[in-house]
């Protein structure tokens, strides 16, 4: 089994240098995954930087490894943004996690007109704390080099704004096209997905009056938590990302 720890504060390093893991990184690794002297192991730090390195030494807590090799990977050029619907039922926890396994480069928790969830208050940080957690584990689990990017939670009246240089997808069973056969642009893209109860009109209004394309995911009616996965998956296939 592959194994993908993260060291969030490593900006650099090179062939035959050591690094350390430690804290819950280093305690995962020495009493979970249980990880002998001698294993290779990749290592991140979750702004592109991807190491292989071989284990040297395990302690109760932490664990000393030696760098086998080391690149910096760039981001994709034209990056794809989920504007995931805050959601009950912890079906946008599902969504964004899947995204992450799936490449997405960053992602809007939106509170829609008919989002049953609510961030309010103190719910906001917490919400906030939560969806970096479940991408930070979603990129370990994929080895993936980026851990994308949470945007600031925002209303419907906001969001407009925080996409104004992007290709704006909604996903909507009412769609004009397939998303299939939608028009990408060549700008960076946002999917946007709805929750439970859909989209309402007058946010539909309000994206095709801002030059958003409506598409639709085919004759069936997916859950907020399948509607993102599957459109990333079409889009990166699209513009070969995979």
């Amino acid at each position: 089994m592959a194994h993908f720890y993260l060291i969030d504060e490593l900006e650099s390093t090179a062939v035959g240098e050591r690094v350390v893991l430690t804290g819950t990184e280093g305690r995962h690794a020495a009493t979970v995954s249980r990880i002998r002297s001698g294993e290779s192991v990749h290592i991140g730090n979750g702004r592109g930087l991807f190491i292989v390195a071989v284990v040297v030494e395990v302690s109760k807590d932490s664990v000393v490894l030696e760098v086998a090799s080391a690149v910096v990977i760039a981001r994709s050029d034209r990056t794809i943004t989920l504007v995931q619907a805050l959601a009950k039922n912890d079906r946008d926890e599902r969504a964004i996690e899947a995204c992450t396994e799936l490449g997405i480069d960053a992602i809007v928790p939106w509170a829609a007109d008919r989002s049953i969830s609510r961030w309010e208050g103190p719910k906001v940080a917490k919400g906030m704390a939560r969806w970096l957690s479940i991408v930070r584990e979603a990129t370990k689990q994929s080895i993936r080099p980026h851990i994308p990017q949470i945007h600031d939670h925002v209303k419907t009246s906001a969001l407009l704004a925080t996409l104004a240089s992007f290709h704006i997808v909604v996903l909507d069973p009412t769609g004009d096209v397939s998303l299939s056969d939608a028009p990408l642009g060549a700008a960076n893209i946002a999917l946007v997905v709805g929750p439970e109860g859909g989209i309402t009109d007058s946010e539909l209004t309000l994206f095709r009056s801002h030059g958003a394309v409506i598409a639709t995911l085919g004759t069936n009616i997916l859950r907020t938590s399948t509607a993102g996965p599957a459109a990333l998956a079409i889009v990166s296939s699209r513009l070969r990302r995979f």
